[in-house]
C-alpha cells in the first residue's frame, strides 16, 4: 500500500471520531475511552502494556456471547481496514534472509532470519540490525528501542555492531585496517550488513563515526593484552561502554558543521535501549541494556515448546536492578531515585544509550546547550532543556550491559529478539509457542484434564473455542509478521480477531501511541544439525 493511500485511510479514521452516530455504540464508547487518555510527553515515553480488558474491549463489541456485531454504518466501514489492507500494513517492513550452510570458513550456525517492524510513532523510534562478521566469526543481531525521538536508536543501530566486531579482531587484522587508512587504500570490510530497503544511515555524520571507530581500534592496538582479540562477552561489554562514551563526547566537542553538531546533540539527549546477540559455533552471547528482550525457543522431546530467557528486563519490575541503582546514591535519595515506576519519575528503562540528561551534571548540560551556534535548530532541542526532578547526584543512568551465555544444544531451534512493544502484548512462552507451531506446522493440544471434564456446558464451549483458536492456520510466511499479527489481533479465546486488528492498525497517529508502542521482532533460526554434531 502506498503511503498516500494509507494516509487517506488514517484521515478517514480520524474523521470518523467526529461523525460516529448512535448506530455505532461500540466505536463511540471505545473512542471516548481512548480520547480520555492523555498522551505522555515524548521524554516520558516507554509505555507499559495495556490490560487484558482493554485488549478484548477492542474485539468484543457485540452481545454477551462474544459474537461480533456486523458493521452497519458508512463511518464504521471507514474506520476498518480490509484483509488486503491489513496485510499490506503488516508486511511493508518484512525482511527474510537465508544464509548459506557454509560461509567460506565454517558451517553457519544461523540458517535464516526473519524480521519485521510496525510503527506506532511517526517516525518509528525502533531500529534493528543484522550482520555477519567477515574478519571474525559469528553473526550479530540487534534491536534498539528509542525514546525522546529516534535519533539515538538510529546512531546506535548503525555503529554498535562495528564496535563489537572491531573489538573481536586480532591485532594483525587491526594493523591491516590502520595501514589501509594511513595509505588511503580501501579498508577490508568488517561486516556484511543485511539491510531492509527502508533502512538509512546518518550520511552527514559518517566521517565522524569512522574517525571515532578508528580511534577505538588504535587504542586496542596500543593495548598489550589485545593480541588475539576480545572474546564475544568482553567485546560486547567494551563496545556498549565505548560507543556511549563516544556519543557523549561528540555532543561536547566542536564539529565541522551545524548539521553534524545538531545531530550529535539530538543523539546524546535522546536515548535508546539495546539488545544484541552474537551467535557463533561456541554458543550465543547476549548483551542487554534496557527493556528489549531475547528469548530462546526450545523444542522438547515430546514436541512441545518452551522459552528460555537470555536477557533480563532492566525496569522497575526487576527488583535487583532497582536495588542496584539505589545503592549508587545516598540513602537520602532512596525514595526519589525511583518514583512512579520510573527513574526519577521520568524514564522507564533503567539502562540506556544516550540520555545525557540522566548522566551529565546540570552545569554541563546547560553549558553545552547554551554554546550551540545560532544555525542549529533550537526548536527541535527544546525538549532537552528539561531537567528531571531531584537531580542531585548524577549519573543516574548507564549503559553497562548485562551479559548472558548459552551453549547451543540440538533442541535449541530459534531466537526471538524484540523491543518492549512486542513483549507488552505477548509473554515469552506465548511468543515461542507461536513461532514453534509456525515453524513445525503442528499445533499440540494437551489432553482434556479430569477437572476440565467436569466443566459446565458454557465453560466447555469456551475451552473448545480456545483449543480451536490454537489450531488456526498461519496467515504469514514471515514468522516476525506472524508474531506481530497475534500480538495486536488476539481475541479473548486466543483467536485472531480481525476487527480488533483492523482497529489497532487504523488508529490515527495520536491514538495509536496510546494503545501500543512501536514493535520490532527478529526471529533467528538456528542450525540444530550443527549443534547435534557438536554434542556427539
Amino acid at each position: 500500500m502506498s503511503g498516500r493511500v494509507y494516509a487517506s485511510i488514517l484521515q478517514r479514521a480520524s474523521a470518523c471520531t467526529l461523525t460516529l452516530s448512535s448506530a455505532a455504540p461500540f466505536q463511540c464508547a471505545q473512542l471516548k475511552s481512548i480520547t480520555s487518555c492523555q498522551p505522555r510527553p515524548a521524554h516520558h515515553r516507554h509505555f507499559s502494556s495495556w490490560g487484558t480488558s482493554r485488549k478484548h474491549q477492542l474485539c468484543s463489541n457485540g452481545d454477551e456471547s462474544g459474537n461480533g456485531r456486523h458493521l452497519s454504518t458508512r463511518q464504521d466501514l471507514d474506520f476498518q481496514l480490509n484483509q488486503v489492507q491489513i496485510n499490506s500494513v503488516l508486511r511493508s517492513n518484512e525482511q527474510t534472509v537465508s544464509l548459506p550452510e557454509f560461509d567460506g570458513r565454517e558451517l553457519s550456525v544461523v540458517r535464516k532470519f526473519e524480521s519485521n517492524q510496525l510503527a506506532a510513532n511517526t517516525p518509528n523510534e525502533d531500529r534493528r540490525s543484522a550482520a555477519s562478521c567477515l574478519q571474525s566469526k559469528g553473526m550479530l543481531f540487534g534491536v534498539f528501542d528509542g525514546h525522546g525521538g529516534w535519533a539515538c536508536a538510529q546512531a546506535v543501530s548503525e555503529r554498535l555492531l562495528y564496535y563489537v566486531a572491531v573489538a573481536m579482531l586480532p591485532k594483525e587484522s587491526l594493523e591491516e585496517l590502520e595501514k589501509c587508512m594511513e595509505h588511503g587504500r580501501p579498508v577490508p570490510p568488517i561486516l556484511q550488513w543485511y539491510k531492509h530497503h527502508t533502512d538509512f544511515n546518518y550520511r552527514e555524520s559518517a566521517s565522524l563515526y569512522i574517525d571515532h571507530l578508528r580511534v577505538f581500534w588504535q587504542e586496542l592496538l596500543d593495548s598489550e593484552e589485545h593480541d588475539e582479540g576480545m572474546s564475544p562477552p568482553d567485546a560486547l561489554h567494551r563496545a556498549f561502554k565505548r560507543l556511549d562514551a563516544d556519543i557523549s563526547l561528540e555532543a561536547q566537542v566542536p564539529l565541522s558543521n551545524d548539521l553534524m553538531k545538531s545531530t550529535a546533540i539530538q543523539v546524546a539527549f535522546a536515548g535508546c535501549t539495546a539488545c544484541v546477540a552474537h551467535v557463533g559455533t561456541d554458543g550465543i552471547h547476549v548483551a542487554n541494556a534496557g527493556d528489549c528482550r531475547v528469548v530462546l525457543g526450545v523444542q522438547e522431546d515430546d514436541g512441545s515448546w518452551s522459552a528460555v530467557p537470555l536477557s533480563q528486563d532492566h525496569n522497575t519490575q526487576n527488583q535487583a536492578e532497582v536495588e542496584r541503582i539505589k545503592a549508587q546514591h545516598p540513602p537520602s535519595e532512596r525514595d526519589t531515585v525511583i518514583t512512579d515506576d520510573r527513574l526519577l519519575g521520568v524514564l522507564m528503562p533503567l539502562r540506556a544509550f544516550g540520555d545525557v540528561r540522566f548522566k551529565w551534571s546540570h552545569e554541563l548540560q546547560q553549558s553545552i546547550l547554551a554554546s550551540l551556534e545560532s544555525g542549529v535548530d533550537l526548536d527541535s532541542l527544546n525538549l532537552y532543556q528539561y531537567t528531571p526532578p531531584n537531580y542531585l547526584t548524577p549519573p543516574y543512568l548507564d549503559v553497562a550491559p548485562e551479559i548472558s551465555y548459552h551453549k547451543l544444544r540440538p533442541q535449541d531451534r530459534f531466537l526471538i529478539l524484540g523491543t518492549d512493544g512486542l513483549w507488552d502484548e505477548l509473554g515469552s512462552e506465548e511468543a515461542v509457542r507461536l513461532i514453534g507451531e509456525h515453524l513445525s506446522g503442528i499445533h499440540l493440544q494437551a489432553p482434556v484434564s479430569p477437572s476440565e471434564r467436569q466443566l459446565k456446558l458454557g465453560q466447555m464451549h469456551e475451552l473448545l473455542l480456545k483449543r480451536q483458536a490454537r489450531a488456526s492456520p498461519a496467515l504469514d510466511t514471515n514468522a516476525a509478521t506472524h508474531l506481530i499479527r497475534h500480538a495486536l489481533g488476539t481475541g479473548e479465546y486466543g483467536e485472531l480477531c480481525q476487527e480488533r486488528l483492523a482497529t489497532m492498525l487504523a488508529l490515527p497517529e495520536d491514538l495509536a501511541r496510546m494503545y501500543r508502542d512501536d514493535i520490532t521482532a527478529t526471529v533467528v533460526y538456528l542450525n540444530s544439525d550443527l549443534a547435534r554434531s557438536q554434542h556427539r
